[in-house]
């Protein structure tokens, strides 16, 4: 038998990380948040598509989140950081079947730039997590506070009607600011303004092709 070298610790770490965080693995785990809400009223044809584009931006956005924490759970220095990273990877599952229903329930699809969304994310997860654990926290919170303003933002445009929509919104975000502040809370190191900006104009790209694509 072979000794094991440290090629085989890493790809062992990626399995598990995967089983653990990807979709492969998820199952909802919490009720969804429309179940039982009731719409205000019809939605109009240009309501319901903008609805379902604004939909379809936090699909893809939940998308990102799943692999940016893959990516930084991967690399994680403490156990501890990487425990906590894959069970935000986990309630971002829940938040991505939400998405996903509500969509369906639109007659809408999700972005065919998934696959492409998910695989950059990954790519910067583990960029910031080989900075150490306190960068890589100071990445996620500063990821979670653009996405709750992200998400006010479409708070306020969300048809009035669509109820539904909203109920799903609102859950995400208050998910999403309890992330901020949990890696807050363990250390965050902030983030330089130059890096918040390009964040921002990442950000920016992914929503605005999302929308349409």
């Amino acid at each position: 038998m072979r000794r094991p070298r440290p090629a085989d610790a890493l790809v062992t770490r990626l399995d598990t990380v995967l089983r653990a965080a990807t979709r492969s693995a998820l199952r909802q785990r919490r009720p969804y948040p429309a179940a039982t809400v009731e719409q205000a009223g019809p939605l109009d044809a240009a309501a319901s598509r903008h609805a379902a584009g604004l939909m379809r931006v936090n699909h893809a956005g939940e998308v990102c989140a799943q692999a940016l924490y893959v990516g930084q759970a991967l690399l994680a220095r403490r156990a501890r950081t990487r425990e906590r990273l894959l069970e935000a990877a986990r309630e971002e599952g829940d938040h991505l079947f939400w998405c996903e229903a509500r969509l369906a329930e639109l007659g809408a699809r999700p972005s065919r730039l998934d696959p492409f969304w998910f695989t950059g994310a990954l790519a910067i997860g583990m960029s910031a997590a080989a900075l150490g654990d306190r960068a890589s926290l100071g990445f996620v919170e500063e990821t979670e506070r653009q996405v709750v303003r992200h998400l006010e933002g479409h708070l306020d445009e969300l048809p009035p009607a669509d109820r539904r929509s909203r109920a799903v919104v609102e859950e995400m975000r208050a998910d999403e600011a309890r992330h901020a502040e949990d890696a807050r809370a363990r250390g965050a190191l902030p983030l330089p303004w130059p890096v918040r900006r390009l964040m921002r104009l990442q950000a920016r790209v992914m929503t605005t092709l999302a929308y349409w694509i």
